[in-house]
């Protein structure tokens, strides 16, 4: 039976007219594609007439001009055209017959997969999980950036090395190499990685216990989906890690909020009513205020995870940067009860994209987690995690993380000494000590935000400390990042950021009325009454 074709009931010169157009919106679109010169002339040609059928510019029953009419319009070979329309036609986009032309269909409209226009906000509407995690805790507002204007420095990273070791893997075209990774990871990196720890952070650690991850956010995920249920309860710090926030709200889980002290978290008799399935820590530089979490309170939190039967995730996202004395031990070194999972990442001492991770878990917890982290994250760049597992045996890692901790030690000096003048002006500093970032620490009535705003105008990147608070409404400062911050641009920046802060500092003394000193005695700060603890002394700045 023939396919019916529409009839068009256009006069003839309106016809011609509608042709011309198209052509003419032909060439402009596939003027705008020509740039992509690597896609074939005939799928360029399918693609601006494929799009312009589903965005409704042609609607169905439209005659299309003859294919020789194209080829004359478009200059383009009569092969070309032909190979476009066929496609079209054999794909439901159009229909032919011989001796009417070539139309539009109107069974796609039928169908209703042409409704322009009817996708309304109403419609498009994300879930509720959706919309939190679409508009809080954005990275694009927390991420802790250089401070500095301009390109970040990535000239510690020894490039050249790093690029022989990945060729070489890549030559070698082992075909296990290109699959997926069941085992947790390259064996010679995950042993690598046993060592490293055991050596350096005194983590009790088999190499069957590294999973490779693709960095720390997956490790969070992994342990969030493997132990715990939709509704269960995890303990964070606060103020908080943005993208635990994340990673913990997309799994379903209930967050509760620990405040932080000069000590680290500092759980209180009223937690324990929030019965946690899983506490996550970063203890030893806490994520933004830079506090240490002490002996007395680590065991406290161990003891707390063996009453609740709960696990506790370690985040020790950047402990091989601590300048002032030797690295501190793990958490999960002190772990006697298996109820640690300790998660690092290369990011920090290499570079950011890099992409490669590490989780440990409990020996109970090895097979589980090997097979769900193949079954839900399809693991991979093996040629990666060879050069990476070369890169530490031959010694360029070691070499790697002297030199950045070298670097980022004259960054951090020529940082500290810029904001002399802030402290001069009362704000205090903490976090100094290790890490890439530093916490300036301002009065409790200081308008953060604002300013870490009006420092944006001026071109340079500020956290306000009080938006990573979950619960908390006491804290206030800017969190400033140094690393991958040029040493030259530190030192032109530093003094005019720290000019930025000490007129924010007057401005908020004037408003005061000069009554109260801005910055008053960490002992005479009237602090809420719990669920807050007490609140940090100032730390020296070295």
């Amino acid at each position: 039976m023939p396919i019916p074709v529409p009839v068009c009931h256009f006069p003839s010169r309106i016809q011609t007219l509608l042709i011309f157009v198209l052509s003419e919106f032909l060439l402009t679109d596939l003027g705008l594609l020509h740039a992509r010169d690597k896609i074939p002339l005939h799928r360029q040609v399918y693609e601006v007439l494929r799009r312009a059928i589903l965005d409704g510019r042609l609607t169905a029953g439209d005659r299309l001009p003859s294919s020789r009419q194209l080829m004359r319009d478009l200059k383009l070979s009569r092969n070309t055209v032909v190979s476009a329309l066929t496609q079209l036609t054999i794909e439901g986009y159009l229909i032919t017959q011989v001796g009417s032309g070539t139309f539009v269909s109107d069974r796609l409209a039928a169908s209703g997969v042409l409704r322009p226009g009817t996708l309304s906000m109403q419609t498009a509407r994300l879930s509720q999980r959706g919309d939190v995690l679409a508009k809080t805790y954005c990275a694009s507002q927390l991420e802790i950036q250089p401070f500095t204007p301009g390109i970040a420095d990535f000239s510690a990273f020894p490039v050249s090395q790093w690029l022989r070791l990945q060729n070489k893997h890549w030559r070698m075209n082992y075909p296990d190499m290109l699959d997926y990774s069941y085992s947790g990871g390259y064996a010679p990196l995950r042993r690598a990685v046993a060592q490293y720890l055991r050596v350096s952070r005194s983590v009790q650690v088999d190499a069957e216990q590294v999973i490779i991850t693709s960095g720390t956010q997956q490790s969070m995920e992994l342990c969030a989906q493997l132990l715990a249920d939709h509704g269960d309860t995890v303990w964070l710090e606060d103020p908080a890690y943005w993208g635990a926030v994340k990673a913990f709200l997309a799994c379903g889980l209930r967050l509760h909020a620990v405040p932080v002290d000069r000590q680290g978290i500092a759980p209180r008799p009223s937690d324990d009513a929030m019965a946690p399935r899983l506490i996550y820590v970063t203890p030893s530089h806490q994520y933004p205020t830079g506090a240490v979490m002490t002996l007395e309170r680590r065991q406290q939190l161990l003891a707390i995870a063996r009453r609740h039967g709960c696990w506790v995730l370690e985040d020790d996202y950047d402990t091989e940067f601590r300048f002032d004395a030797a690295p501190l031990s793990s958490l999960s070194g002190l772990d006697q009860d298996a109820r640690v999972l300790y998660m690092g990442t290369f990011s920090k001492v290499l570079y950011p994209g890099l992409k490669l991770g590490y989780l440990v878990v409990p020996v109970g917890l090895v097979d589980t987690f090997k097979q769900a982290h193949y079954d839900l994250n399809r693991p991979g760049q093996m040629q990666l995690q060879a050069a990476l597992a070369e890169f530490i045996e031959m010694g360029y890692f070691a070499n790697a993380l002297r030199r950045a901790r070298a670097s980022y030690g004259l960054r951090r000096r020529s940082l500290l000494e810029a904001l002399k003048p802030c402290l001069d002006a009362g704000a205090w500093i903490s976090g100094a000590e290790q890490g890439l970032h530093l916490c300036l620490r301002l009065h409790r009535d200081a308008d953060d935000v604002g300013m870490a705003n009006r420092i944006g105008e001026l071109g340079m990147t500020a956290r306000p400390l009080s938006a990573y608070c979950i619960e908390r409404q006491d804290l206030r400062g800017l969190v400033i990042g140094y690393g991958y911050a040029a040493l030259e641009e530190i030192r032109r920046h530093g003094p005019e950021l720290a000019q930025a802060i000490v007129r924010e500092i007057a401005n908020l003394a004037s408003a005061r009325h000069g009554t109260l000193a801005l910055q008053d005695s960490p002992d005479s700060i009237t602090m809420p009454v719990p669920p807050y603890p007490t609140p940090e002394p100032p730390m020296a700045a070295t």
